[in-house]
């Protein structure tokens, strides 16, 4: 922690951030603005945490990933001094917290409550 989730691309060209503090502060955007801040709950925020050490960030390398294709939607995670995409199978024990992250944080509520 902090960690940094990014998605950028696709067909529908996103650009959204998710930026998650030590404490579950999470700062979110979209579209390259700022959309509003919360505090994850703590439970989540617990089991992100431990998902977060259970990758070998250094072995990770900290290179920005790349575009493969057209209409490429690329997410990255990066912490601990390293990123990749979430589909580096080194990263796979976040992409059932990630996933959710994106799908829950974009509108605070029970995952994220208002700060």
């Amino acid at each position: 922690m902090p960690i940094t989730v990014t998605r950028t691309g696709g067909f529908a060209g996103f650009d959204d951030r998710v930026v998650i503090g030590t404490d579950g502060v999470t700062t979110v955007s979209q579209r390259g603005k700022q959309t509003h801040k919360c505090k994850l709950d703590a439970a989540f925020l617990t089991s992100l945490q431990t998902a977060v050490s259970e990758v070998d960030w250094a072995a990770i390398g900290s290179t920005k990933p790349s575009i493969r294709h057209p209409d490429d939607m690329i997410i990255a995670i990066s912490a601990g001094g390293g990123m990749a995409r979430m589909e580096d199978p080194r990263l796979k024990p976040l992409a059932t917290p990630v996933t959710q992250l994106l799908t829950e944080a974009a509108a605070p509520g029970k995952l994220c409550k208002p700060v």
